[in-house]
Protein backbone atom coordinates (compact mmCIF):
# COMPACT_ATOMS: atom_id res chain seq x y z
CA UNK A 1 0.00 0.00 0.00
CA UNK A 2 3.10 2.26 0.52
CA UNK A 3 3.75 2.07 -3.20
CA UNK A 4 0.70 3.12 -4.20
CA UNK A 5 0.36 5.83 -1.70
CA UNK A 6 3.70 7.59 -2.82
CA UNK A 7 2.31 6.49 -7.07
CA UNK A 8 -1.03 8.39 -5.80
CA UNK A 9 0.71 11.89 -4.70
CA UNK A 10 3.06 12.14 -7.46
CA UNK A 11 0.18 11.21 -10.12
CA UNK A 12 -1.47 13.81 -8.50
CA UNK A 13 1.18 16.61 -8.74
CA UNK A 14 2.06 16.02 -11.97
CA UNK A 15 -1.82 16.41 -13.19
CA UNK A 16 -2.15 19.62 -11.43
CA UNK A 17 1.04 20.82 -13.02
CA UNK A 18 -0.44 20.64 -16.14
CA UNK A 19 2.58 19.14 -18.25
CA UNK A 20 2.62 16.07 -20.30
CA UNK A 21 5.00 13.16 -19.52
CA UNK A 22 6.98 14.00 -22.34
CA UNK A 23 7.44 18.03 -21.45
CA UNK A 24 8.58 16.67 -17.46
CA UNK A 25 10.77 13.67 -18.64
CA UNK A 26 13.21 16.10 -21.10
CA UNK A 27 13.24 18.49 -18.23
CA UNK A 28 14.19 15.71 -15.73
CA UNK A 29 16.79 13.51 -18.42
CA UNK A 30 14.64 10.29 -17.90
CA UNK A 31 12.98 8.11 -20.18
CA UNK A 32 8.95 8.96 -20.60
CA UNK A 33 8.39 5.12 -19.80
CA UNK A 34 10.39 5.31 -16.37
CA UNK A 35 8.09 7.87 -15.42
CA UNK A 36 5.18 6.70 -16.49
CA UNK A 37 5.76 3.40 -13.98
CA UNK A 38 6.36 5.94 -11.02
CA UNK A 39 3.41 7.96 -11.59
CA UNK A 40 1.08 4.27 -11.92
CA UNK A 41 3.15 2.64 -8.97
CA UNK A 42 4.44 -0.11 -11.29
CA UNK A 43 7.83 1.48 -9.65
CA UNK A 44 9.76 2.83 -6.90
CA UNK A 45 12.50 5.34 -7.73
CA UNK A 46 16.09 3.87 -5.78
CA UNK A 47 16.71 7.28 -5.35
CA UNK A 48 14.81 10.29 -3.88
CA UNK A 49 16.89 13.05 -5.77
CA UNK A 50 14.94 12.32 -9.34
CA UNK A 51 11.53 12.39 -7.40
CA UNK A 52 12.42 15.50 -5.40
CA UNK A 53 13.04 17.33 -8.93
CA UNK A 54 9.78 16.23 -10.19
CA UNK A 55 8.05 17.29 -7.50
CA UNK A 56 9.56 20.94 -7.60
CA UNK A 57 8.98 21.21 -11.32
CA UNK A 58 5.38 20.34 -10.04
CA UNK A 59 5.23 23.43 -7.81
CA UNK A 60 5.06 21.04 -4.99
CA UNK A 61 4.79 22.85 -1.55
CA UNK A 62 6.90 22.67 1.44
CA UNK A 63 3.95 20.46 3.02
CA UNK A 64 3.88 18.17 0.10
CA UNK A 65 7.52 17.67 -0.35
CA UNK A 66 8.16 16.37 3.25
CA UNK A 67 5.03 14.04 2.63
CA UNK A 68 6.37 12.50 -0.56
CA UNK A 69 9.55 12.28 0.91
CA UNK A 70 7.85 10.14 3.59
CA UNK A 71 6.09 8.02 1.30
CA UNK A 72 8.58 7.19 -0.83
CA UNK A 73 10.91 6.47 2.77
CA UNK A 74 7.92 3.65 3.44
CA UNK A 75 7.59 2.46 -0.14
CA UNK A 76 11.32 1.99 -0.30
CA UNK A 77 11.63 0.64 3.04
CA UNK A 78 8.97 -2.50 2.32
CA UNK A 79 10.36 -3.37 -1.32
CA UNK A 80 13.70 -3.63 0.45
CA UNK A 81 11.79 -6.85 2.64
CA UNK A 82 10.27 -8.22 -0.08
CA UNK A 83 9.87 -11.92 0.73
CA UNK A 84 12.30 -14.98 -0.55
CA UNK A 85 10.69 -17.08 -2.91
CA UNK A 86 10.00 -20.78 -1.40
CA UNK A 87 13.00 -23.14 -1.13
CA UNK A 88 15.87 -20.10 -1.46
CA UNK A 89 15.38 -18.92 2.34
CA UNK A 90 18.90 -18.68 3.80
CA UNK A 91 20.38 -18.44 0.34
CA UNK A 92 21.18 -14.68 -0.25
CA UNK A 93 20.18 -14.69 -3.73
CA UNK A 94 21.03 -11.41 -5.80
CA UNK A 95 18.46 -9.26 -6.23
CA UNK A 96 16.35 -9.38 -3.17
CA UNK A 97 18.94 -7.75 -0.68
CA UNK A 98 17.75 -3.73 0.31
CA UNK A 99 21.17 -2.85 -1.23
CA UNK A 100 20.22 -4.23 -5.04
CA UNK A 101 19.65 -1.80 -7.55
CA UNK A 102 16.03 -1.33 -8.77
CA UNK A 103 15.07 -3.27 -12.39
CA UNK A 104 13.62 -0.22 -12.74
CA UNK A 105 15.58 2.31 -11.77
CA UNK A 106 17.16 4.95 -14.19
CA UNK A 107 19.65 3.44 -16.72
CA UNK A 108 21.92 6.16 -16.56
CA UNK A 109 23.52 8.51 -14.08
CA UNK A 110 24.22 10.81 -16.36
CA UNK A 111 20.58 10.92 -18.00
CA UNK A 112 19.63 12.19 -15.04
CA UNK A 113 22.30 14.15 -13.62
CA UNK A 114 22.70 16.26 -16.88
CA UNK A 115 21.85 19.79 -16.75
CA UNK A 116 22.04 22.86 -18.52
CA UNK A 117 24.44 25.11 -17.74
CA UNK A 118 27.43 22.75 -18.24
CA UNK A 119 26.49 20.41 -14.75
CA UNK A 120 29.03 17.64 -14.40
CA UNK A 121 27.47 14.55 -15.61
CA UNK A 122 27.35 12.20 -13.12
CA UNK A 123 28.68 8.53 -12.94
CA UNK A 124 32.62 9.52 -12.51
CA UNK A 125 34.69 6.84 -9.88
CA UNK A 126 33.06 4.16 -8.45
CA UNK A 127 35.68 4.37 -5.57
CA UNK A 128 33.95 8.27 -5.11
CA UNK A 129 31.15 6.26 -3.10
CA UNK A 130 28.52 8.89 -4.60
CA UNK A 131 26.47 6.17 -5.12
CA UNK A 132 24.34 6.14 -1.91
CA UNK A 133 21.73 3.99 -1.74
CA UNK A 134 18.38 4.06 0.01
CA UNK A 135 17.77 3.93 3.74
CA UNK A 136 18.19 0.41 5.25
CA UNK A 137 15.62 -0.36 8.28
CA UNK A 138 16.84 -3.36 9.90
CA UNK A 139 14.00 -5.51 11.27
CA UNK A 140 14.20 -8.93 13.34
CA UNK A 141 16.36 -10.21 15.87
CA UNK A 142 18.44 -12.04 13.02
CA UNK A 143 19.34 -8.65 11.65
CA UNK A 144 19.62 -7.50 15.18
CA UNK A 145 22.34 -9.61 16.09
CA UNK A 146 24.23 -9.80 12.57
CA UNK A 147 24.39 -5.42 13.20
CA UNK A 148 25.77 -6.15 16.83
CA UNK A 149 28.59 -8.34 15.76
CA UNK A 150 29.74 -5.36 13.31
CA UNK A 151 29.51 -2.99 15.92
CA UNK A 152 31.22 -4.67 18.62
CA UNK A 153 34.03 -5.73 15.66
CA UNK A 154 34.36 -2.02 14.40
CA UNK A 155 33.64 0.54 17.65
CA UNK A 156 34.77 3.81 17.47
CA UNK A 157 35.30 7.34 19.20
CA UNK A 158 32.85 10.22 18.99
CA UNK A 159 33.69 12.61 15.87
CA UNK A 160 37.09 14.30 16.78
CA UNK A 161 38.45 17.60 14.89
CA UNK A 162 39.26 15.32 11.59
CA UNK A 163 40.36 17.59 8.18
CA UNK A 164 36.75 17.31 6.69
CA UNK A 165 38.81 17.56 3.29
CA UNK A 166 37.02 14.64 1.83
CA UNK A 167 40.33 13.31 0.54
CA UNK A 168 40.08 9.89 1.97
CA UNK A 169 38.92 8.55 -1.47
CA UNK A 170 35.40 9.01 -0.19
CA UNK A 171 32.54 11.16 -1.86
CA UNK A 172 31.49 13.53 1.36
CA UNK A 173 27.95 13.02 2.22
CA UNK A 174 28.23 9.34 0.66
CA UNK A 175 26.72 7.83 3.49
CA UNK A 176 26.36 8.57 7.10
CA UNK A 177 27.95 7.30 10.45
CA UNK A 178 25.53 6.27 13.01
CA UNK A 179 26.94 6.14 16.83
CA UNK A 180 24.50 5.23 19.40
CA UNK A 181 24.47 5.02 22.72
CA UNK A 182 21.34 3.39 24.53
CA UNK A 183 20.63 2.17 28.26
CA UNK A 184 18.08 1.20 30.53
CA UNK A 185 16.65 1.95 33.31
CA UNK A 186 16.89 5.50 34.95
CA UNK A 187 19.09 8.61 33.69
CA UNK A 188 21.67 7.42 36.42
CA UNK A 189 22.54 3.82 35.36
CA UNK A 190 26.57 3.21 34.40
CA UNK A 191 27.45 4.94 30.55
CA UNK A 192 26.95 1.96 28.12
CA UNK A 193 30.02 1.73 25.73
CA UNK A 194 29.44 4.23 22.56
CA UNK A 195 30.01 2.48 18.78
CA UNK A 196 29.71 3.78 15.41
CA UNK A 197 28.89 2.21 11.82
CA UNK A 198 29.78 3.30 9.00
CA UNK A 199 27.33 1.88 6.11
CA UNK A 200 28.84 1.62 2.59
CA UNK A 201 27.24 1.12 -0.59
CA UNK A 202 27.74 -2.27 -2.19
CA UNK A 203 29.78 -2.09 -5.81
CA UNK A 204 26.46 -2.65 -7.73
CA UNK A 205 24.77 0.28 -5.88
CA UNK A 206 27.60 2.46 -6.77
CA UNK A 207 26.83 1.86 -10.52
CA UNK A 208 23.26 2.56 -10.21
CA UNK A 209 22.25 6.01 -9.77
CA UNK A 210 22.68 9.62 -8.33
CA UNK A 211 23.22 10.22 -5.10
CA UNK A 212 20.40 9.82 -2.49
CA UNK A 213 19.36 10.34 1.08
CA UNK A 214 22.41 8.71 2.70
CA UNK A 215 21.85 5.07 3.82
CA UNK A 216 22.65 4.68 7.70
CA UNK A 217 21.75 1.65 10.80
CA UNK A 218 21.30 1.51 13.83
CA UNK A 219 23.96 0.87 16.07
CA UNK A 220 24.00 -1.43 18.81
CA UNK A 221 22.17 -0.34 22.31
CA UNK A 222 24.68 -1.61 25.62
CA UNK A 223 22.99 -2.51 28.55
CA UNK A 224 24.57 -1.01 32.20
CA UNK A 225 28.01 -2.78 32.18
CA UNK A 226 27.87 -4.70 29.36
CA UNK A 227 30.02 -4.31 25.55
CA UNK A 228 28.65 -2.67 22.90
CA UNK A 229 26.28 -4.92 20.94
CA UNK A 230 25.73 -6.97 23.62
CA UNK A 231 22.06 -5.51 24.40
CA UNK A 232 18.87 -4.60 22.30
CA UNK A 233 19.40 -2.59 19.08
CA UNK A 234 18.35 1.73 18.87
CA UNK A 235 14.84 1.20 17.42
CA UNK A 236 15.28 4.03 14.95
CA UNK A 237 17.58 4.66 11.79
CA UNK A 238 18.85 7.77 10.84
CA UNK A 239 19.48 8.97 7.43
CA UNK A 240 21.27 12.62 6.90
CA UNK A 241 21.92 14.59 3.51
CA UNK A 242 24.69 17.10 4.31
CA UNK A 243 25.02 18.98 1.41
CA UNK A 244 21.07 19.23 0.70
CA UNK A 245 20.27 22.61 -0.48
CA UNK A 246 17.17 24.83 0.03
CA UNK A 247 18.03 26.55 -3.57
CA UNK A 248 20.82 26.93 -5.55
CA UNK A 249 21.08 30.43 -5.16
CA UNK A 250 21.62 30.01 -1.22
CA UNK A 251 24.04 28.14 -1.81
CA UNK A 252 27.85 28.67 -2.04
CA UNK A 253 31.58 26.54 -1.30
CA UNK A 254 34.87 28.06 -0.56
CA UNK A 255 36.93 25.93 -2.50
CA UNK A 256 41.07 26.81 -2.24
CA UNK A 257 41.54 26.64 -6.19
CA UNK A 258 41.11 29.23 -8.64
CA UNK A 259 38.42 29.35 -10.89
CA UNK A 260 40.32 27.10 -13.81
CA UNK A 261 40.69 24.12 -11.28
CA UNK A 262 36.80 24.38 -10.57
CA UNK A 263 34.10 22.13 -12.62
CA UNK A 264 30.95 24.27 -13.61
CA UNK A 265 28.01 23.92 -10.48
CA UNK A 266 26.62 20.12 -10.17
CA UNK A 267 22.58 19.88 -9.46
CA UNK A 268 22.11 19.11 -6.36
CA UNK A 269 21.89 15.49 -6.11
CA UNK A 270 25.29 15.56 -7.32
CA UNK A 271 27.23 17.84 -4.90
CA UNK A 272 28.25 15.54 -2.67
CA UNK A 273 30.90 14.01 -5.19
CA UNK A 274 31.71 17.60 -6.22
CA UNK A 275 32.37 18.62 -2.67
CA UNK A 276 34.63 15.36 -2.41
CA UNK A 277 36.56 16.02 -5.78
CA UNK A 278 37.19 19.98 -4.96
CA UNK A 279 37.64 19.64 -1.55
CA UNK A 280 34.81 22.31 -0.48
CA UNK A 281 33.28 23.57 2.23
CA UNK A 282 30.16 24.85 2.59
CA UNK A 283 29.94 28.43 3.00
CA UNK A 284 27.96 31.01 5.71
CA UNK A 285 25.53 28.17 5.64
CA UNK A 286 24.61 24.39 5.22
CA UNK A 287 21.54 23.18 5.07
CA UNK A 288 21.11 19.45 6.32
CA UNK A 289 18.59 17.11 6.27
CA UNK A 290 17.91 14.01 8.56
CA UNK A 291 15.45 11.42 7.78
CA UNK A 292 14.33 9.37 11.15
CA UNK A 293 12.45 5.88 11.29
CA UNK A 294 11.91 3.46 13.57
CA UNK A 295 12.75 -0.18 13.05
CA UNK A 296 9.43 -1.58 14.71
CA UNK A 297 6.13 -1.01 15.53
CA UNK A 298 6.45 0.69 18.64
CA UNK A 299 6.35 4.55 19.08
CA UNK A 300 10.11 5.96 19.74
CA UNK A 301 10.13 9.57 21.37
CA UNK A 302 12.71 12.16 19.18
CA UNK A 303 13.56 13.99 22.44
CA UNK A 304 15.98 16.38 21.15
CA UNK A 305 19.18 17.29 18.62
CA UNK A 306 21.88 19.18 20.45
CA UNK A 307 24.46 21.04 18.78
CA UNK A 308 27.95 20.22 19.74
CA UNK A 309 30.86 21.78 18.37
CA UNK A 310 33.84 19.96 17.44
CA UNK A 311 36.39 23.59 16.87
CA UNK A 312 36.42 26.37 15.71
CA UNK A 313 38.86 28.68 13.94
CA UNK A 314 39.35 31.69 11.50
CA UNK A 315 37.22 31.84 8.59
CA UNK A 316 38.63 30.02 5.58
CA UNK A 317 40.72 32.23 3.63
CA UNK A 318 39.43 30.69 0.20
CA UNK A 319 37.81 31.41 -2.93
CA UNK A 320 33.81 31.31 -2.80
CA UNK A 321 31.57 29.77 -5.63
CA UNK A 322 27.95 30.41 -6.04
CA UNK A 323 25.72 27.23 -7.37
CA UNK A 324 22.88 29.43 -8.75
CA UNK A 325 23.30 30.74 -12.22
CA UNK A 326 23.13 34.59 -12.30
CA UNK A 327 20.23 36.16 -13.82
CA UNK A 328 18.19 32.76 -12.98
CA UNK A 329 15.49 33.30 -10.55
CA UNK A 330 15.29 30.80 -8.09
CA UNK A 331 11.74 29.67 -5.82
CA UNK A 332 11.36 27.16 -2.64
CA UNK A 333 10.26 27.95 1.02
CA UNK A 334 11.46 26.53 4.14
CA UNK A 335 10.06 23.20 4.38
CA UNK A 336 8.14 22.15 7.55
CA UNK A 337 10.12 20.86 10.96
CA UNK A 338 12.48 23.50 9.86
CA UNK A 339 15.59 24.91 12.45
CA UNK A 340 18.11 26.79 12.66
CA UNK A 341 21.78 27.04 14.35
CA UNK A 342 24.14 30.14 14.75
CA UNK A 343 27.41 28.47 14.97
CA UNK A 344 28.87 31.79 15.99
CA UNK A 345 27.22 31.41 19.11
CA UNK A 346 29.00 30.82 22.03
CA UNK A 347 26.42 27.60 22.62
CA UNK A 348 25.12 27.07 19.79
CA UNK A 349 21.31 25.06 19.57
CA UNK A 350 18.72 24.47 17.00
CA UNK A 351 15.90 26.74 17.26
CA UNK A 352 12.82 26.21 15.47
CA UNK A 353 11.72 28.55 12.67
CA UNK A 354 8.86 31.00 12.83
CA UNK A 355 5.63 28.62 12.85
CA UNK A 356 7.31 25.47 13.48
CA UNK A 357 7.12 22.78 16.32
CA UNK A 358 10.13 22.35 18.75
CA UNK A 359 10.64 18.83 20.13
CA UNK A 360 9.87 16.20 21.01
CA UNK A 361 8.81 14.30 18.17
CA UNK A 362 7.32 11.09 17.68
CA UNK A 363 8.44 8.37 15.00
CA UNK A 364 7.78 4.34 14.52
CA UNK A 365 7.96 2.69 11.15
CA UNK A 366 4.89 3.88 9.87
CA UNK A 367 5.38 7.37 10.21
CA UNK A 368 8.72 8.54 9.58
CA UNK A 369 10.27 12.51 10.70
CA UNK A 370 12.27 14.54 8.51
CA UNK A 371 14.25 17.46 10.02
CA UNK A 372 15.61 19.96 8.21
CA UNK A 373 18.78 22.09 9.63
CA UNK A 374 19.87 25.63 8.82
CA UNK A 375 23.28 26.28 10.24
CA UNK A 376 25.20 29.46 9.54
CA UNK A 377 28.69 30.72 10.48
CA UNK A 378 30.07 34.48 9.93
CA UNK A 379 32.86 34.87 12.06
CA UNK A 380 34.37 31.58 12.11
CA UNK A 381 35.56 28.22 10.57
CA UNK A 382 33.28 25.41 12.42
CA UNK A 383 33.48 21.55 12.61
CA UNK A 384 30.18 20.48 14.45
CA UNK A 385 27.42 17.20 14.84
CA UNK A 386 24.88 16.64 16.05
CA UNK A 387 23.39 14.48 19.26
CA UNK A 388 19.78 13.28 18.68
CA UNK A 389 18.04 11.62 21.80
CA UNK A 390 15.59 9.24 21.97
CA UNK A 391 13.56 7.21 24.39
CA UNK A 392 11.19 4.36 23.98
CA UNK A 393 9.57 3.09 26.83
CA UNK A 394 12.28 2.51 29.66
CA UNK A 395 15.18 2.37 27.01
CA UNK A 396 16.59 5.54 26.10
CA UNK A 397 20.03 6.92 24.64
CA UNK A 398 21.47 8.89 21.77
CA UNK A 399 22.73 8.81 17.84
CA UNK A 400 25.18 11.13 16.88
CA UNK A 401 24.31 12.35 13.42
CA UNK A 402 27.39 13.84 10.90
CA UNK A 403 29.20 13.44 7.79
CA UNK A 404 30.16 9.67 7.85
CA UNK A 405 31.76 10.23 10.86
CA UNK A 406 33.47 13.34 10.03
CA UNK A 407 31.89 16.70 11.59
CA UNK A 408 29.80 18.57 9.68
CA UNK A 409 32.41 21.83 8.36
CA UNK A 410 30.60 25.14 7.39
CA UNK A 411 32.63 28.59 7.24
CA UNK A 412 32.19 32.41 7.19
CA UNK A 413 32.82 33.71 3.65
CA UNK A 414 32.78 36.92 4.29
CA UNK A 415 35.15 39.29 2.18
CA UNK A 416 36.28 36.29 -0.24
CA UNK A 417 36.59 36.35 -3.72
CA UNK A 418 33.44 35.39 -4.77
CA UNK A 419 32.80 34.05 -8.60
CA UNK A 420 29.76 32.83 -10.27
CA UNK A 421 28.84 30.46 -13.36
CA UNK A 422 26.98 31.96 -15.89
CA UNK A 423 24.51 30.15 -17.80
CA UNK A 424 25.08 28.95 -20.87
CA UNK A 425 28.63 29.96 -20.33
CA UNK A 426 32.39 27.79 -19.86
CA UNK A 427 34.32 29.50 -17.42
CA UNK A 428 33.85 31.42 -13.86
CA UNK A 429 33.81 34.60 -13.24
CA UNK A 430 33.99 37.39 -10.62
CA UNK A 431 30.27 38.22 -9.58
CA UNK A 432 29.34 41.17 -11.18
CA UNK A 433 31.62 41.08 -14.22
CA UNK A 434 30.16 41.57 -17.37
CA UNK A 435 29.99 38.49 -19.64
CA UNK A 436 29.28 37.74 -22.69
CA UNK A 437 27.74 34.23 -23.42
CA UNK A 438 28.42 32.92 -27.48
Amino acid sequence: MSATEFAELLRELKERSGLSYGTLSKRLHMSTSTLHRYCNGDAVPTDYAPVERLARLCKASPQELVELHRRWVLADAVRGRKPEPRGTAGTGAAGTGPGTPDAHATPTAGAEGAEAGGAEVAGAAGGGGRRVRRSLVLAGAGAAAALGSVVLALALTLPGGGSGDGDDGRAAGSGTSVQGRGTQGTPSSPASASASVSVKPSASALAAGPASPSASAAASSAAPGTDAGAGDSVPLTVSTRPYAWIDPCSQHYLIERGPDRVGPPPVEQDAPAWVARHRAVSAGEQFVQITVQGTGAETVVVESLTVRTVAKAAPLAWNDYAMGYPGVGCGGGMPTRAFSVALDAARPSLVPEAGHRDFPFKVSESDPEVYYVTADASAYDVRWYLELAWSSGSRHGTVTVDDEGKPFRTSGNNGRPDYEFPLGGFAWNRVGAATATP
